[in-house]
């Protein structure tokens, strides 16, 4: 199995059900969903333009998936999960849809220190567990073409994008260009406008699985970020 650490909405918020609505797969239940109707776009290509995002759920990356190290326990790892939680503060942050990279996600209108601060304890509390990057994996990162920087953080932490060239983000399809890509981000952008007009509230982490062999990831674990 694989695991992540992922900010991820709790169950019942507006926030959640809208995410896991759009991509189409509750994470929480494994439920599949019919997704919104988009203007110009029919459903079938909607549901292939989301396909990654779906299988992985509505999340943002905080420690990217990694398997057990040997002689890491998923009971250890979810001890630990849960004492970070409670020792983490809630806060808010100002969210909008926006294009990354030629992705549509939901990413900080401003810049976050309590946010980026997050992330980068996740990295490091839980690196202990992670079991290192074999060598097909490592090239599948470096085919997305990475800076000296992203090179040096992948052979380090097992992921490109972690401290200085972490972005937070909420992604809501695949690579998508193009007038499609233009009708996509706009209703993305009304379908979330009235959930993101007022900041979200950061105060739950999620323990996110995948089962041996790959398929879709599912909440293991949601805790509150109980600290103050």
């Amino acid at each position: 199995m694989r695991y992540a650490i992922y900010f991820a909405p709790p169950p019942g918020s507006p926030l959640a059900e809208a995410g896991a609505r759009w991509l189409g797969r509750d994470a929480f239940t494994g439920a599949a969903l019919t997704q919104p109707a988009v203007e110009g776009v029919d459903p079938e290509t909607v549901r292939l333009l989301t396909t990654d995002p779906r299988r992985y759920g509505f999340h943002a990356t905080l420690k990217a998936p990694f398997g057990l190290k040997p002689g890491a326990s998923a009971a250890a790892l979810v001890d630990r999960f849960e004492t970070f939680a409670a020792e983490r503060p809630p806060f808010r942050v100002r969210l909008a849809v926006r294009r990354l990279g030629g992705f549509i996600a939901i990413i900080p209108d401003e810049p976050s220190e309590p946010l980026q601060a997050l992330a980068d304890d996740c990295v490091r509390a839980f690196e202990p567990f992670r079991r290192p990057l074999t060598v097909q994996e490592v090239e599948k990162r470096r085919k997305a073409g990475l800076s000296p920087r992203e090179e040096a953080h992948l052979m380090a932490w097992g992921y490109p994008a972690v401290f200085d060239t972490f972005r937070f983000h909420m992604t809501l399809s695949q690579r998508v260009l193009g007038p499609e890509g233009d009708r996509l981000e706009e209703a993305a952008r009304a379908y979330f406008a009235d959930i993101l007009a007022e900041p979200v509230t950061v105060d739950h982490l999620g323990l996110f699985a995948e089962p041996p062999g790959g398929g879709p990831f599912t909440v293991h674990v949601l805790k509150p970020l109980a600290g103050r």
